[in-house]
């Protein structure tokens, strides 16, 4: 079913953004439990380079530049480290995660990391899933393009979006079987249409012979009703 928000199919930020933001809500209902590790300390580094930066205006306001300026110094460099380390944890440890999360089992940790490439429509995606037991990890990597779940108005179509990752993970498969085996959900062609009995079949082909002498018949009579109405005309 697609949503009824729309996006500008042209712009490779929205279809990210849209993709990369369907990926948490689809797991947690199939009951992953989401790590919100990453997020909450980018949140922490770039809210502590707020309060750095509105303690140093106030007490500037406050108690004038002279007698602050030491203080306002020991700021500005500890405001530029926070914002170092917040550029180094985007860039080198976050590295475009998107989700972060365990499986109901608690079997396996799953994380989700999501890039495009300038002027190339195509999402690419990879997944790293670690067996808790045995600390073995595995990586997969998708390369969809974003039509197969964007239609030509911009909404997003979250089925076959679904499909992709439940039928290319195998943890998430697991949990969605629906979407990971859409061929088998859905009854074949031959099976939802029945055949044709000979019976049928001869009655078709009567019927086809009688439309077609019908036609041939009618055919006959315009032509020599023509002919007559050219007599007529030339008399």
């Amino acid at each position: 079913m697609a949503t009824q928000e729309k996006i500008t199919v042209y712009n490779l930020a929205d279809l990210k953004n849209t993709s990369d933001d369907a990926i948490p809500n689809y797991l947690n209902s199939l009951k992953f439990t989401q790590s919100h590790r990453l997020t909450d300390v980018r949140l922490s580094l770039g809210y502590s380079a707020f309060v750095v930066a509105a303690a140093c205006f106030l007490w500037d306001y406050k108690l004038g530049f002279e007698s602050t300026k030491y203080f306002t110094a020991g700021a500005v460099a500890f405001y530029t480290l926070l914002n170092g380390f917040l550029t180094f944890w985007i860039l080198y440890v976050e590295k475009g995660t998107v989700y972060e999360g365990t499986s109901p089992s608690g079997q396996e940790k799953i994380k989700i990391s999501t890039k495009t490439k300038k002027n190339v429509p195509t999402y690419f995606v990879t997944v790293e899933v670690q067996n808790v037991n045995s600390k073995g990890k595995t990586t997969l990597k998708i390369e969809r393009p974003f039509n197969e779940w964007f239609d030509a108005a911009g909404r997003f179509v979250a089925a076959p979006f679904q499909t992709v990752l439940a039928s290319q993970v195998p943890v998430i498969g697991q949990l969605d079987v629906k979407r990971a085996n859409p061929a088998s959900a859905a009854p074949a062609q031959h099976e939802t249409q029945p055949a044709y009995t000979p019976e049928m079949l001869d009655m078709l082909a009567k019927a086809n012979v009688s439309v077609v002498g019908t036609t041939a018949e009618a055919t006959e009579t315009s032509g020599a009703d023509a002919k007559k109405g050219g007599k007529r005309r030339k008399a």
